[in-house]
């Protein structure tokens, strides 16, 4: 078996923030975005996540203004969000506010009028007709030829190009099991000498893990959905936890999220998937073994679906209601060492009085500690810690008020609530 490659150090604390620029702003650009870069810094953001920032074809656009996902160009910004230049001063920007960038990258397919349909048309796929064509179904788009071992050569040197030219971090990678495993391999044997980069799966594929720092917590969202509609219970959630810490490779861990840009769009907000359960989640996602995902305008809280081909902007209100509980989050994150991924243990269940109802656990760095509790269920709870493993004095990150945790203490809960408490 192949060894896996090693995450990059900085990774193993770290949150990511994805950037959704068409809507962040009126203006929507590169400069426009860069005014929330103090405020984003402020919350605590480690790592902003942009989608694709490469031009749009025009051939089987969609909406007024196309897919993010279907380029016309490896190399160049889309003339909407600016020049490379404007990027390029972004993410110096970013960098200036201790924050790391990454961009998304399309391997599988580019848009109909591509550069490369008639520069290179053989770096594509065709059909019986000689036609390219897309395996998904997808009209807008038409899949690389990953035979073809120019056109590889071809999208490394264009993640090169980002990399040197505008200092990027790594690269979240769009529909990572559609392409090649061993082409993630060549790009990150070709790449990662030039910088140490982090590189964010799109996919549940366990061995693409070989090649990636993380993927994605689908299962985990879409169980969390159903158990908020009560379609399943407590006990069949958390075994997917476990599923987790059994598949995932050392090193790796899942990226937790409960909104993105498709799931917004497309599925809805976490308010229409979860409502109250929301914030709990969000707590769960920063403190579980993983690394939390946040989207555009989640510490609003944003409660539209923004349209995904059209023009439709974040609504801004300056009151963002959330910023505080993500900025304790996240420096709760950062400064606490029981919840570094690399050197922090594995959670361990608390078991309590209300177990179908309370999901309590506790992450350790030595006599450091971080326990959670949280009551997922639409009633208020009073709950026992019954476990002896968890004693002593802790406080709320949120509110500073502190529990003199044994068994025998009753601790009120209101519904969907959450503590996240350090000794």
């Amino acid at each position: 078996m192949s060894k896996r490659f090693t995450p990059v150090a900085w990774s193993s604390d770290t949150n990511i923030y994805e950037v959704n620029l068409r809507q962040y702003t009126p203006e929507g650009t590169f400069a426009a975005f860069a005014n929330h870069l103090p405020r984003l810094a402020a919350m605590g953001v480690e790592l902003l996540w942009f989608m694709p920032i490469t031009p749009i074809s025009k051939a089987g656009m969609k909406g007024t203004l196309g897919s993010y996902y279907a380029c016309s160009s490896y190399t160049t910004t889309n003339p909407e969000f600016g020049t490379v230049a404007d990027f390029k001063k972004l993410v110096q920007q970013a960098h200036e506010a201790g924050m790391k960038v990454i961009i998304d990258w399309v391997a599988n397919h580019t848009g109909l009028d591509h550069e490369w349909t008639t520069s290179n048309p053989e770096f594509y796929k065709k059909d019986i007709n000689g036609k390219f064509y897309d395996t998904n179904g997808w009209d807008d788009v038409i899949d690389l030829n990953y035979y073809d071992q120019s056109m590889r050569r071809t999208l490394i040197a264009a993640m090169e190009f980002w990399i040197k030219e505008c200092n990027i971090d790594g690269f979240r990678c769009d529909m990572a099991h559609l392409v090649p495993l061993d082409f993630w391999r060549q790009a990150r044997t070709a790449l990662d000498p030039i910088k140490p980069l982090f590189w964010l799966g799109e996919t549940e594929d366990i061995p693409y893990l070989d090649v990636f720092d993380t993927c994605y917590a689908w299962r985990w969202m879409h169980q969390t959905e159903k158990f908020y509609k009560k379609e399943l219970n407590l006990t069949t959630l958390l075994a997917l936890l476990d599923t987790y810490q059994q598949e995932y490779p050392a090193g790796a861990c899942p990226l937790f999220f409960t909104a993105n840009h498709d799931e917004n769009s497309w599925n809805g907000t976490e308010y229409e998937k979860y409502n109250g359960a929301a914030t709990a989640l969000a707590a769960f996602n920063a403190t579980w073994k993983g690394i939390p995902l946040i989207y555009s305008g989640q510490e609003l809280p944003n409660l539209k679906r923004l349209k995904f081909f059209d023009k439709d902007p974040i609504q801004w209100s300056g009151n963002n209601q959330l910023h505080d509980f993500y900025r304790v989050l996240n420096q709760l994150r950062k400064q606490h060492p029981a919840l570094d991924n690399a050197h922090g243990t594995q959670p361990e269940r608390v078991k309590t009085t209300q177990d179908t109802q309370v999901f309590a656990y506790v992450r350790r760095q030595e006599n450091r500690q971080v326990l959670v509790v949280l009551n997922l269920s639409d009633q208020p709870v009073s709950v026992q810690l019954t476990d002896r493993q968890v004693q002593g004095t802790f406080t709320n990150i949120f509110d500073s008020k502190t529990f003199d945790i044994t068994p025998q203490l009753i601790i009120g809960c209101k519904p969907w609530d959450y503590l996240v408490l350090t000794n």
